[in-house]
C-alpha cells in the first residue's frame, strides 16, 4: 500500500508514492481481541487511545475480529460518544478519518454506562464477552484497560476476579494507566489488590515514553554498536543530563495536576525510565524479564537521598505569567481548576547518583517542567575533557568537551558534538556536529507511542511495560523528596516565568559542580509528510 500526505498533514493510504509508515511492518495479531476501557469516555481515550487504535486499524494491525467496549460513569448516548471520538481521531490520528473508514471502524465500538462498584455490571460484562467468544468461534484475548483514577484499580480488579474474568491467564490482561498511586504506600496497596486477582504476567503497567521509537532505539544504539559501549562509564563520562521540557501548561488537567505535580506526573515514571535505559547493564537477551531485570538493578543502585539533604539535590518550581510564542499566557495559579494559593510544583529537577562499578560518582541531572522555553525531550552524555590540553590557548577559545545527544522529540535523532580544526593557516578548534535524523535516515513515518504500546499489549509482549518491582523502586527513589516537599511548603512560588527555562536554583544545581544544562539540539527538518 502506498502512503502519502494530504493538505492538512494527514496520511492517506493508496494515494501514490510517499514515505512509508513504520506500522506497515507490524503483523496482524492472530487471536480475536475484546478491549474493555474503564473510564473510556475521558480525555485520554479521546486524545490518545482511540486515535492510536484507528491508526492500527488503517494498517491492518488490529485482529480481523475485535470489539471495543467503553465503560464509564458518564451519562452519554453511544452515538454521541462515537461522534466525539471521531473528532478526536480527526485531530490526533496520523491518518485521514474519512466518513466511510470511520463508519467501518466505529462499528466495533459500544458504550455502557457503568458504576465501577456495582457487581452486576461485571456479570453483564462477563456475559457479553462469553457471547462474543461464542459468536466468533474462537478463544478471545480480553484486555481490561483501566483509564480511571487509581482509587478504582483495586475495586475493578476485585470485581473482574469475582466474575471469573481474570481466570484465563493466557487470554486475560489488565492494563494500568499512570499514575499508579500517589506515593509508595498507595502504590503498594494498589499492587496488592490487583496482584490478588491477576498474575504478574497478566498485568501491564503503561509508560507511554517507553513506546516512543527514539526511546526504544537507545538500547539498539548502545548494545548493537561496539564504538560507544566501552566508553559508556565513569572513566569517560563526566555527567548526564535528562530533559523533558514542555511549552504547554496544565491545559484542562488542573484538577488532576493539583494532586500530582511534576515529580509524580513526569519524574517518577518517564524520566526515571530514561535514566534506566542509559545506566543499565547489557542484557543477556531481549526477553521481557531480562530487560526489566536490568532496569530494576539501576533503580536499586540509585543512591538514597537523606531527608536533610533534599534541598541540596532537588529543585522545585511553579510557573507564573509569561510570554510563549509571542502570546501572553497565565501563571499556574490562574489556570482552571487550580487553587489561587497552590503550592503544586510544575517544575522539578534532581541530582541523582547510581552507586555501582559503572557509574560511581557520575551525577545524573533530571529536569522537567511545564511552560518552558521550548518543547524538547533530550538526553545528553557529557564526556570528560581531555586529560592534557596540548593546543595553545588561542586555538581553544571555543573548545568544548565531546557530548552525545539522544534527541527523543520533537525532532528525533542523535547528535555527536566534537572539536575540528577550522580551515585556515592557523590551528583554531571549533565545535562541530555529526547529525543523524531518524526520519531522514529511514524515510519512515514514526508511529505514535500508543500505537506500539497497544499492539504489544494485544500480542502479549511485556518488554516495554513496567513490572511491579520497577514501579515500587521508582517510588522509593523519590519518597524522601516527596516527604520533604510535603512537610516544607515553598515560600517563593511562582518562581519562574512562563517561557523561561525554569527557576534559577535549577541552574545552580549544576553550576556548583561546574556543569550546565544544555540547550536543545537542532536537527535537519524531516520530509513534510513525516511531520505529522
Amino acid at each position: 500500500m502506498a502512503k502519502n500526505d494530504d493538505s492538512n498533514g494527514k496520511i492517506r493510504l493508496g494515494a501514490g508514492p510517499g514515505p512509508a509508515h513504520a506500522l506497515a511492518s507490524y503483523q496482524r495479531p492472530e487471536q480475536p481481541v475484546a478491549l474493555v476501557i474503564f473510564g473510556g469516555a475521558g480525555d485520554l481515550t479521546w486524545r490518545k487511545v482511540m486515535p492510536a487504535l484507528y491508526d492500527l486499524y488503517k494498517h491492518a494491525c488490529l485482529p480481523e475480529t475485535f470489539a471495543i467496549t467503553i465503560m464509564d460513569v458518564a451519562g452519554l448516548h453511544e452515538k454521541e460518544l462515537i461522534n466525539h471520538f471521531h473528532e478526536g481521531v480527526k485531530q490526533f490520528s496520523q491518518h485521514e478519518a474519512t466518513t466511510k473508514d470511520w463508519r467501518e471502524f466505529s462499528g466495533h465500538i459500544s458504550y455502557f454506562k457503568a458504576d465501577f462498584t456495582d457487581r452486576a455490571v461485571y456479570t453483564q460484562l462477563s456475559d457479553r464477552l462469553a457471547a462474543l467468544e461464542k459468536k466468533w468461534g474462537a478463544n478471545l484475548v480480553s484486555i481490561f484497560y483501566l483509564a480511571t483514577p487509581p482509587r478504582f484499580f483495586g475495586t475493578i480488579a476485585d470485581m473482574l476476579g469475582d466474575t471469573g474474568l481474570a481466570r484465563k491467564r493466557r487470554q486475560a490482561r489488565i492494563l494500568l494507566e499512570k499514575p499508579i498511586g500517589h506515593d509508595l504506600k498507595s502504590m503498594q496497596k494498589i499492587n496488592r489488590a490487583v496482584s490478588a486477582r491477576f498474575h504478574e504476567s497478566q498485568i501491564f503497567r503503561i509508560d507511554h515514553y517507553l513506546g516512543k521509537e527514539t526511546v526504544r532505539n537507545i538500547l539498539a544504539f548502545r548494545f548493537a554498536n561496539l564504538l560507544f559501549e566501552p566508553i559508556w562509564d565513569r572513566r569517560y563520562v563526566d555527567y548526564v543530563t535528562i530533559t523533558v521540557a514542555e511549552q504547554v501548561g496544565v491545559e484542562n488537567r488542573g484538577g488532576y495536576y493539583e494532586g500530582a505535580g511534576a515529580l509524580r506526573d513526569m519524574v517518577q515514571n518517564h524520566l526515571l525510565q530514561l535514566l534506566c535505559l542509559i545506566a543499565m547493564e547489557p542484557p543477556v537477551s531481549f526477553e521481557a524479564d531480562e530487560v526489566r531485570n536490568k532496569k530494576v538493578d539501576v533503580l536499586h543502585a540509585v543512591r538514597e537521598i537523606p531527608g536533610d539533604a533534599v534541598s541540596s539535590v532537588a529543585v522545585r518550581g511553579q510557573y507564573g505569567p509569561g510570554v510563549i510564542g509571542g502570546k501572553k499566557v497565565p501563571g499556574y495559579r490562574q489556570e482552571p481548576g487550580v487553587a489561587a494559593t497552590s503550592s503544586t510544583e510544575t517544575y522539578a529537577a534532581l541530582k541523582l547518583f547510581v552507586d555501582n562499578w559503572r557509574w560511581q560518582d557520575v551525577p545524573f541531572y533530571l529536569r522537567t517542567g511545564k511552560r518552558l522555553a521550548e518543547h524538547s525531550s533530550e538526553i545528553v552524555i557529557h564526556f570528560r575533557p581531555v586529560p592534557h590540553q596540548s593546543f595553545p590557548l588561542e586555538a581553544i577559545v571555543s573548545w568544548m568537551p565531546v557530548s552525545l545527544s539522544l534527541c527523543i522529540q520533537p525532532r528525533e535523532g542523535i547528535v555527536l558534538r566534537f572539536q575540528a580544526k577550522k580551515p585556515g593557516a592557523e590551528v583554531i578548534l571549533e565545535p562541530v556536529e555529526m547529525n543523524f535524523s531518524y526520519r531522514q535516515a529511514f524515510g519512515t513515518i514514526l508511529p505514535e507511542a500508543y500505537n506500539t504500546l497497544l499492539w504489544d499489549l494485544m500480542i502479549g509482549d511485556a518488554t516495554i511495560f513496567m513490572r511491579t518491582d520497577q514501579v515500587e523502586a521508582a517510588w522509593s527513589v523519590l519518597a524522601p523528596v516527596l516527604d520533604y516537599w510535603q512537610s516544607e511548603p515553598p515560600d517563593d512560588f511562582p518562581n519562574y516565568a512562563a517561557g523561561s527555562w525554569g527557576p534559577q536554583d535549577a541552574a545552580s544545581l549544576l553550576a556548583r559542580q561546574g556543569c550546565a544544562w544544555p540547550f536543545p539540539s537542532s536537527l535537519p527538518p524531516a520530509h513534510p509528510a513525516m511531520m505529522v
